[in-house]
C-alpha cells in the first residue's frame, strides 16, 4: 500500500503560538493541495522547541492545549497530522488529527539529559507505544530521542511505517549520524521511516532540517535541503494491517494521489553547513528578538571580518553597521582593510578614534600594563554600547571560540555585545570560513567581502606597540589542536601527553582554560555548531581547585 506523505520541515517561534499555528494551518493546506494523506511535523511545533522551563508554567500548558484544540478544529477532509505540542504533566506530545479531531496522543518515552537537552528537568516521559491504522497502514509513532534508544516494542508489532518528529539541532557532522541511526532503526524494525526535522534558530541553537526518508531496508527514498523551510511530498511503500493497532482511523486502502518524485538533495559540504548554520543563527536570534539591524566594531582583523559577513548574508548590508574606533596603537592598515570590507560590501561605515576618550580616563587614573591595554578595550566596549542604545542596533561581539577558551578577550570590553555569532568556531575555522566565503563571492561573479589582507596578517589585539597573538597566546594552529582535545573531547593531561603534545603545551594551555570559566559565564549567547560548545554543553565550576595537571 502507497501512502502519500508530508513532511513539514518549518521554522517555529518559542511562544508564539498563533504564528506556529499559523504555519501549520499552511502546511496542511499545501499538503492537501498536493493529494497527502498523512502530514507529520516537528517535535513540539506549537510552542517551538526547546521551551526550557516555560514547559513547568501551567498558563504555557494551557495555551499549548488550547492551541492544539484550535489547529485540529480547522482540520477537515481525510488528511491526518501528526503535530507536536506540549500536554500538561508536562509532557512532550504529538497529537494525531483526524477530521477535526484528535484521534490519539503519543507522549515521548526517552528524555535527554545530556548537552543541550534538560528534559528530564521540563518533562514527565511517557509510558507506552502508539499504533494508529491510516488508510490500512499501521502507523508507528516516535518523537526524536525515541530513536536513540531499542525499539524493540516497536518492531515486535510489526508496523507498516513508522514516523518520527524532531527537535534535533544541528551540530558539525551530525547528518552522518543521523541517517545512519535512520536506517538503523528503519533495518531493525523492517518498516520504512519518516524522519521529520525542525528548521531555524533558537537562541543558541540552530536546526537545520535535514528530513529523511528510508524504506525498509534502508535505503534513501528522500532527502530534504538543509537549512531550507519545505514541505515534501513522498510515496512511500507500506505494509499493510500487519499488527494490533491502538486506534483505527481508516482500515480501507487510499485512493492514490498524483504521483511525486522523490527528491535527495545532495549534502552540503562542512563550509557550507557552517556557513549557514552561522547566518540562520544570527538571522533568527535578531529577528525573532525585534531587532532590525547590527553593529560590528571592525578592527580590520579576521574575527571582525567574519562576523561581519556573517551578519550581511543573514541580514543584507543595508542592515549592518560598521565601526573602526582606532587608538594611538592601530596601524594604518587596520583602518584600511575596515574600511575596504565596508567598500567592498556597501555596509554603514564610520570612524570614531578612541584616543581623546582613553586620555580622559588616563588623565584621572594611573594604568599601567594590561590595566591599560584593558582600558582600550573597554572604551570601545562602551563606545560600541552607546551608539547600540542610541540607534537600537544590537551589538555583535566578535571573539571566537580558541580566544573565549583560553580567556584572551576583556570583561566589558571586546566582550560586550547582545550575540556573538562565531563564539563556538576556533581561529582556525575563522581562517578557513573566510576564504570559503571569498571563494564563494568570486565563484558568483561579486567582490570577496574580506579583505585578503584581514585573512593573512598575523593576529594582533593592537593594545600596545607591535603587539601580536602569539606573543600571549601560542600559534594558533597547535592551539587549537589541544583545546579540540581538551575542550570538546575532555582529554585530561596524561591523555593529552599521549596524544604527543609538550608537557609545558599542555599546562600552560589548562591553566589558561580553566581559569577563564568566569570570563565564559558572561560572554554573549552564540550560535552552537560543535558538539561541545561553551555554555550548556560544557558546565564547569568558576570556583574549583581541582588541578588537571
Amino acid at each position: 500500500m502507497k501512502l502519500s506523505v508530508a513532511l513539514a520541515q518549518i521554522n517555529p517561534t518559542v511562544g508564539d503560538l498563533a504564528g506556529n499555528s499559523a504555519l501549520i494551518t499552511q502546511s496542511v493546506e499545501q499538503a492537501q493541495l498536493a493529494g497527502a494523506h498523512l502530514i507529520v511535523f516537528p517535535e513540539m511545533i506549537v510552542t517551538g522547541y526547546p521551551v526550557e522551563d516555560l514547559a513547568l508554567r501551567p498558563s504555557f500548558q494551557a495555551a499549548s492545549v488550547n492551541a492544539i484544540e484550535k489547529i485540529a478544529a480547522g482540520i477537515s477532509g481525510d488528511i491526518v497530522a501528526v503535530v507536536g505540542y506540549l500536554a500538561p504533566g508536562p509532557q512532550n506530545a504529538v497529537a494525531i488529527i483526524h477530521e477535526g479531531k484528535i484521534k490519539a496522543r503519543y507522549v515521548k518515552r526517552h528524555l535527554p539529559n545530556y548537552g543541550v537537552f534538560d528534559e528530564f528537568r521540563n518533562f514527565t516521559p511517557g509510558t507506552s507505544d502508539l499504533i494508529v491504522r491510516i488508510h490500512g497502514v499501521d502507523v508507528a509513532v516516535a518523537i526524536c530521542e525515541d530513536i536513540w534508544h531499542s525499539m524493540a516494542t516497536v518492531a515486535a508489532r510489526t508496523p507498516g511505517l513508522v514516523v518520527v518528529p524532531n527537535g534535533s539541532p544541528f551540530e558539525r557532522n551530525k547528518d552522518d549520524v543521523r541517517l545512519a541511526l535512520v536506517q538503523q532503526r528503519a533495518q531493525e524494525i523492517k518498516a520504512p521511516l519518516a524522519y521529520v526535522n525542525m528548521t531555524g534558530g533558537q537562541d543558541d541553537l540552530v536546526f537545520d532540517g535535514d528530513s529523511i526518508v528510508v524504506d525498509k531496508d534502508g535505503a534513501v527514498l528522500s532527502r530534504t535541503v538543509q537549512f531550507d523551510d519545505t514541505l515534501v511530498i513522498v510515496e512511500i511503500d507500506c505494509l499493510t494491517q500487519s499488527s494490533k493497532p491502538d486506534v483505527v482511523i481508516s482500515s480501507q486502502g487510499a485512493v492514490s494521489s498524483s504521483p511525486q518524485a522523490s527528491v535527495i538533495a545532495p549534502r552540503l559540504s562542512d563550509e557550507a553547513e557552517m556557513w549557514s548554520a552561522l547566518v540562520i543563527g544570527l538571522r533568527d536570534y535578531i529577528t525573532k528578538n525585534g531587532f532590525k539591524s547590527a553593529l560590528v566594531g571592525l578592527s580590520g582583523g579576521i574575527d571582525s571580518a567574519l562576523v561581519a559577513a556573517i551578519a550581511i548574508d543573514a541580514l543584507g548590508a543595508a542592515n549592518v553597521h560598521g565601526l573602526a574606533m582606532p587608538s594611538k596603537y592601530s596601524s594604518d592598515h587596520s583602518v584600511e582593510d575596515a574600511q575596504a570590507l565596508a567598500a567592498a560590501t556597501g555596509i554603514g561605515f564610520r570612524t570614531v578614534p578612541i584616543a581623546p576618550m582613553v586620555d580622559a580616563y588616563m588623565n584621572n587614573l594611573e594604568l599601567k600594563g594590561v590595566a591599560e591595554e584593558n582600558l582600550q578595550a573597554r572604551v570601545r566596549g562602551t563606545t560600541l554600547m552607546g551608539i547600540s542604545n542610541q540607534e537600537g542596533h544590537i551589538v555583535l561581539a566578535t571573539g571566537n571560540k580558541s580566544e573565549l577558551a583560553v580567556g584572551y578577550s576583556t570583561l566589558y570590553g571586546d566582550a560586550v555585545g547582545g550575540f556573538a555569532p562565531i563564539k563556538d568556531i576556533y581561529k582556525t575555522d575563522v581562517w578557513a570560513l573566510s576564504r570559503w566565503r571569498n571563494s564563494q563571492a568570486v565563484a558568483a561573479g561579486q567582490m570577496p567581502p574580506i579583505p585578503e589582507r584581514s585573512i593573512t596578517k598575523e593576529p594582533s589585539a593592537e593594545l600596545r606597540p607591535d603587539q601580536k597573538d602569539s606573543d600571549s597566546l601560542p600559534d594558533y594552529p597547535l592551539l587549537d589542536s589541544v583545546l579540540r582535545l581538551y575542550v570538546d573531547e575532555d582529554h585530561g593531561f596524561t591523555a593529552l601527553l599521549n596524544d604527543g603534545f609538550d608537557e609545558a603545551l599542555i599546562r600552560r594551555v589548562i591553566s589558561l582554560v580553566d581559569k577563564a570559566e568566569y570570563k565564559r559565564r558572561q560572554y554573549p549567547p552564540g550560535t552552537k555548531v560543535s558538539g561541545r560548545a561553551f555554555g550548556k554543553d560544557r558546565r564547569l565550576p568558576m570556583t574549583s581547585r581541582w588541578n588537571e595537571s
